[in-house]
């Protein structure tokens, strides 16, 4: 796992490159390195920060160049080792053991056709010194970002957002459409970039730049195609052995590896496959102060871990996050490149952090599990709003009017069911595609509206049609199947996967997520939606694979969440911050923001009305990266 950045026909390219790769220092602390050549009238500049994982020797060091190919990678390549036995039936003759040279080596054979063949996560840049062409390339899921700016006939381009906007930051401008859409998802979704002007490479694509100054682009893997071709599927998958094939292949790795352990299902699944094929491997896991967790009403989830531990083995390192969240904020915003507001960020990065500490560089992740098979609350919340539309209108009323009264939170203690019954509520009786939307997202329509300038009026119907026409995208006749495709082409890389590299990254950790790959993907679709929710029970199918390795009591828990006591954070910790941001903040001194709908929300939360904590730690991200914005534009 390593950062990558270059220039091509760009003007000072090469200090250019430099203060890019500078800036992704701790995405690959271990080593450093350039690459350049001329292009026609102009040069190319390949970068690169290496964090060793796989070939720890000079072997292994990038950027790496091989018969007329020059390659800046990030990433692992998971089928590696068959790929190169392929190729060296070849007759390919190999100097290293790294993925990187197996890259370049089947780039050197078949091109742009080895696209299809990778499995892994990757983001790369390779140079062709005989055609002149540089290709930027982002594998399959959008698991590694890759950012680009182009600019007369030149590209900029970096792993992260934050080393294109700290050296060109004066010349791009904000995309007040991406900041809109961050209010709407709480995040900005993988198809927009928060400046103008910069770009994200998305998933399954490559762009190829020529000598000529002309950019053409490619698709080699399709989501909506693989979901489509797994609806036609009428045979048996077998998922216990398709995920533990996928957990096998992501513990390949020169360095220790650990692993995320909730208590969960999706954790304690991954964790019990790699403690199978790695005896005594370590696992982190988190834990609140009990005042925040009592506040929040949060599960016991270290009971579970403890109990995983226990059974397979495992060396548990338990972590208390009781963060000074005034000092993470700042640097998690900066971190996380663009405005996101989940805490579970925090979360990752301090697990990361002390993994670091304990020499630990790898760490398997259970993220992708619920958007694959059904597993958040929504899911089987938008199946229940499907009888819930037949239910009369006379019975609904009364129901409706008894929740909207309910409040959220005493002065002690929050109320978990009443802020589901009132979530589920407003989304009950809307549309599939609409309902689907706010089912998940911070705000509906006229309730964004309210809270942006006027003028922004267009804007927020623009990013609403994104999602309807996102949504819309498939031909598939399951409704379950429908969600998961729509989660895992939106929540997916937009949130969990972003938010997860960054975090992580901040950390110099490599963060693996077996659940996130090709082929498990593939037999997630292969399998129809009655068999992901099954009665009032979510991710099913999963359940039934992992009872194959875990304990039932594991098995069929209550979920808990992978969050924070945002609550408990909002009426201590970040209260005065709140209020300042509220009533004296850039996005509200600019007009961005309206003031009054920012005081009625905060007023709402505090009187335990409505839960507003996730909306409000979002306006604190929002307006600590506007702020780091616009001084950088100065």
């Amino acid at each position: 796992m390593c950062g990558i950045a270059g220039t091509y026909l760009w003007p000072d390219g090469g200090p250019l490159t430099d203060r890019l790769t500078k800036t992704l220092a701790h995405r690959g602390p271990d080593g450093s390195g350039r690459y350049d050549h001329g292009v026609g009238s102009g040069e190319v500049h390949l970068g690169h920060r290496r964090l060793s994982i796989v070939d720890l020797t000079e072997t292994g060091a990038q950027p790496m160049v091989l018969d007329g190919l020059a390659l800046s990678y990030n990433g692992e390549l998971y089928n590696a080792p068959e790929l190169r036995a392929e190729l060296e039936g070849a007759g390919v003759r190999f100097r290293g053991t790294s993925d990187t040279e197996v890259l370049l080596q089947a780039w050197r054979r078949w091109g742009t056709d080895c696209l299809p063949k990778l499995r892994g996560m990757f983001a790369f840049a390779l140079f062709e010194e005989g055609t002149g062409e540089l290709f930027l390339v982002r594998d399959q899921l959008g698991i590694k970002p890759l950012f680009f700016v182009r600019r007369n006939g030149g590209v900029a381009f970096a792993s992260e957002l934050k080393a294109l906007a700290g050296e060109l930051g004066g010349s791009l401008q904000i995309d007040n459409a991406a900041l809109v859409a961050s209010l709407l998802y709480y995040w900005v979704p993988d198809s927009r970039c928060a400046y103008q002007g910069a770009e994200k490479l998305q998933p399954g694509t490559w762009l190829r730049c020529r000598p000529d100054g002309q950019v053409d682009r490619g698709r080699y893997w399709s989501l909506r195609e693989v979901a489509e071709e797994g609806a036609a599927f009428e045979g048996e998958v077998d998922l216990h052995e398709v995920i533990s094939e996928s957990t096998a292949k992501h513990l390949i790795s020169d360095v220790p590896v650990a692993t995320f352990l909730s208590g969960g299902l999706d954790s304690s699944y991954l964790t019990a496959l790699a403690a199978r094929s790695r005896p005594g491997i370590s696992a982190y896991t988190i834990g609140f102060r009990a005042e925040d967790a009592k506040f929040e009403a949060m599960p016991d989830d270290l009971k579970y871990a403890r109990i995983v531990a226990q059974q397979f083995g495992v060396d548990l390192h338990e972590i208390e996050i009781a963060p000074q969240v005034l000092d993470l904020l700042p640097k998690m915003t900066y971190h996380l490149d663009e405005p996101i507001g989940d805490p579970a960020a925090i979360n990752s990065f301090l697990i990361c952090s002390a993994a670091r500490d304990a020499g630990v560089k790898v760490m398997l992740s259970g993220m992708g599990a619920d958007e694959l098979f059904a597993g958040y609350r929504k899911h089987l919340a938008n199946l229940i709003a499907l009888r819930y539309h037949k239910v009369p209108g006379a019975v609904r009323r009364p129901v409706e009017s008894l929740v909207d009264r309910l409040p959220v939170a005493s002065a002690k203690r929050g109320y978990r069911s009443v802020r589901f019954a009132k979530r589920f509520l407003s989304f009950a009786g809307l549309p599939e595609e609409t309902a689907f939307r706010r089912s998940y997202t911070m705000y509906d329509q006229a309730e964004l509206l309210g809270l942006l300038n006027p003028d922004l009026a267009p804007t927020v119907d623009d990013v609403l049609t994104e999602h309807a026409d996102t949504y819309n995208d498939q031909a598939l006749d399951d409704f379950v199947n429908r969600m998961c495709l729509a989660d895992s082409r939106l929540f997916l890389p937009g949130l969990n996967l972003t938010y997860t590299d960054r975090s992580t990254m901040a950390a110099s950790t490599e963060v693996r997520t077996p659940f996130v790959d090709v082929e498990v993907v593939r037999a997630a679709f292969k399998i129809p939606g009655d068999k992901k929710i099954v009665g009032r029970a979510g991710k099913v199918a999963l359940k039934n694979a992992a009872l194959n390795i875990l304990p039932s009591e594991i098995v069929h828990r209550p979920k808990g969440l992978f969050s924070a006591p945002l609550r408990a954070w909002m009426s201590r910790d970040l209260a005065p911050l709140v209020r300042e941001v509220v009533n004296e903040g850039v996005l509200v001194e600019s007009g961005f923001l309206q003031r009054d709908a920012l005081q009625r929300m905060v007023a709402e939360d505090a009187a335990g009305q409505e839960d507003r904590g996730k909306h409000l730690w979002h306006i604190l991200t929002l307006e600590y990266w506007y702020r780091n914005a616009m001084a950088g534009a100065k």
